[in-house]
């Protein structure tokens, strides 16, 4: 990124600064649950932009924890600015455990959360705790949800502190099968509450 110079003396001297250049990564929207049934990115709802001006939109939660303990933590999309989630969708997913005790890891492909043409919620983290210091944190990307053309591209990453006392890093990726903008995305556990946990949606420009 070039630098901006300016001509004054010093800063407190500059009365106008609107041709400062600003990172390629925007934040558009940041969201906090709180006993939230569902997260919900909508566009042009609560200043949400989720259309052409931007061909990535990168979504992130943090430390995003159940109301009830063992639960997976899904997002699905829609196509009617949020009147309905169940865009058909195809996906995979693998991960990595290591249990507290070192009793059981793992590295597998998590085949039984694949989607294949379905409408359901994919699962980003499966039985994530509920106990105070369990939860869930990673990030969702979107490429060109807006297209009329192509299917829509996701992929995923993240960590949690699954129910059984193990950390999870899972990954994910996929698409929606439609032609249709994607104009809105969710995210939700599989039953009960989001207790807590902040969400953030970025638009990446010039990429």
């Amino acid at each position: 990124m070039a630098l901006v110079k300016y001509n004054n003396n010093s800063l407190s001297a500059i009365t106008a600064a609107s041709s400062l250049p600003t990172g390629a990564m925007t934040l558009i929207k940041e969201q906090t649950a709180s006993a939230s049934g569902t997260i919900d990115f909508v566009d042009g709802t609560s200043d949400v932009v989720l259309d052409s001006t931007y061909p990535i939109y990168l979504f992130k939660y943090i430390n995003a924890h159940p109301g009830t303990n063992d639960q997976n933590f899904t997002f699905q999309g829609s196509t009617d600015t949020g009147s309905s989630y169940g865009v058909t969708m195809t996906s995979t997913k693998f991960r990595s455990t290591h249990k507290e005790d070192g009793t059981y890891t793992d590295l597998s492909q998590l085949t039984f959360q694949d989607l294949a043409q379905s409408t359901s919620f994919h699962n980003l983290h499966n039985g994530v705790g509920s106990v105070n210091d369990e939860q869930c944190s990673g990030e969702l990307w979107l490429f060109s949800p807006s297209s009329t053309t192509f299917v829509k591209n996701f992929m995923a990453r993240g960590v949690q502190y699954q129910a059984d006392d193990y950390p999870e890093d899972d990954y994910s990726a996929g698409y929606f099968n439609t032609t249709s903008a994607i104009d809105a995305i969710q995210f939700k556990m599989s039953s009960g509450n989001i207790d807590a946990g902040t969400f953030k949606l970025y638009g990446i420009k010039d990429s």
